[in-house]
């Protein structure tokens, strides 16, 4: 059913349909009005969970993590400061191997305090072992969800995962939205059953102490199962467009009129509507151009990204948060991807814009595609004010 709802409304939508038993989270802008929205279904009895109040975030990951180890399919979400204060939690509902489903409403992370968006709170968290999705649009919120617990809860995965989508450009945006019906849910989304919960029946320990004999090995695990997942992704992007009929290609990357194109620009998140945009303007103009959105950030798709990308001469990596004293973090995952191969790029750019909620542009786009005919760079930024910049970084 087409609704036109706003971006977080329709992320709660979404996770009604998936029912979770466990919702638990901490208010932080720009990510309130998904579990604002969830705390009143509960309320009204739309759905059937236990929605509990903490009084911060690092609790409202820890009450996900025990709900989720108890057998209960679990959801929470949070921002920038607020995903940080979880760090912690991250890191052990990863290292339990628990399907936990978290919404990242991106925004920039202080200081200076600053509400609006960039991707720096997610990326930061890149190395907890959960899997990372990033959406253009709030279509792709809705159904990324319904994709991400299928993936998590997948009996080879067993990992959690992070659905990642701007704040304020996509939660509190306003688009038309298909919320699918209850039935085509539960068809691509079994009931929830874990392979292993805590039970007094059948007594077991999770997130033991473990000493230098098993530790390396737990991290083994994550990472090859991190490779596992990228192999299940394709077939849960088939699985989805015969039941819904939308199609995310492989659900690792998008390519856009990549095949051909001279120059073509990578990126994630809403920026790549932006982009499409000028892409189309500039090939109706005879410019061979395109763009390669990565829609699975964790695990790195590498040779996903080196095939799209092999027959480019000219790439550059558009960042929305930055690796500070080093590069910024998706072009060096790009460069990694193409490093070492005998046909590649020949330039491979590094270009980080919008950061602290700044307008991306379709001229910051294009400025981006001019910049391209020069020599390459390792990190170059968009739109900064040199007035701002008088006074040594003060």
């Amino acid at each position: 059913m087409k609704k036109f709802l706003e971006g977080s409304r329709a992320v709660a939508e979404a996770i009604r349909l998936c029912k979770p038993g466990v919702i638990s989270a901490y208010p932080i802008t720009p990510q309130t009005h998904i579990v604002e929205e969830l705390a009143q279904m509960v309320a009204n009895g739309e759905l059937k969970a236990e929605f509990v109040n903490v009084e911060s975030e690092h609790s409202a990951a820890s009450c996900v993590l025990g709900a989720s180890a108890t057998g209960v399919r679990s959801y929470t979400a949070s921002s920038s400061q607020g995903i940080l204060l979880m760090g912690e939690v991250l890191f052990n509902i990863a290292g339990m191997r628990l399907p936990v489903i978290l919404t990242c409403a991106n925004r920039a992370v202080s200081a200076p305090i600053n509400i609006w968006n960039d991707q720096q709170d997610s990326v930061s968290m890149r190395d907890t072992g959960w899997i990372q999705l990033y959406v253009e649009n709030n279509q792709e919120a809705v159904d990324f969800h319904f994709i991400a617990y299928r993936l998590a809860e997948d009996k080879s995965i067993l990992l959690p995962v992070m659905v990642c989508m701007d704040g304020f450009i996509l939660t509190h945006g306003i688009e038309s939205v298909d919320i699918p019906e209850g039935e085509k849910v539960d068809k691509f989304l079994p009931a929830y059953q874990l392979p292993y919960k805590l039970d007094v029946e059948n007594p077991l320990t999770l997130g033991p102490l473990v000493g230098p004999d098993y530790y390396m090995e737990t991290r083994y695990a994550i990472q090859q199962t991190m490779k596992d997942a990228l192999g299940v992704l394709p077939k849960l992007a088939k699985e989805f467009k015969e039941i819904f009929g939308r199609d995310y290609q492989d659900l690792l990357v998008e390519e856009y009129q990549v095949k051909g194109a001279k120059k073509v620009i990578v990126a994630m998140g809403s920026v790549c509507g932006t982009i499409k945009e000028v892409v189309d303007q500039m090939r109706a103009k005879g410019k061979k151009i395109g763009l390669l959105k990565i829609m699975c950030f964790r695990p790195f798709p590498y040779e996903r990204v080196y095939q799209a990308l092999k027959d480019v001469p000219k790439v550059a990596v558009l960042d929305k948060a930055l690796s500070l004293g080093a590069q910024a973090p998706l072009a060096e995952e790009i460069k990694v991807a193409c490093w070492g191969k005998k046909k590649a790029p020949k330039i491979i750019s590094s270009f980080v814009a919008g950061l602290g909620g700044r307008d991306i542009t379709a001229e910051s786009i294009k400025e981006i595609y001019r910049r391209l005919n020069q020599k390459e760079v390792s990190l170059d930024f968009i739109d900064l004010k040199p007035e701002l910049l008088k006074e040594k970084y003060g």
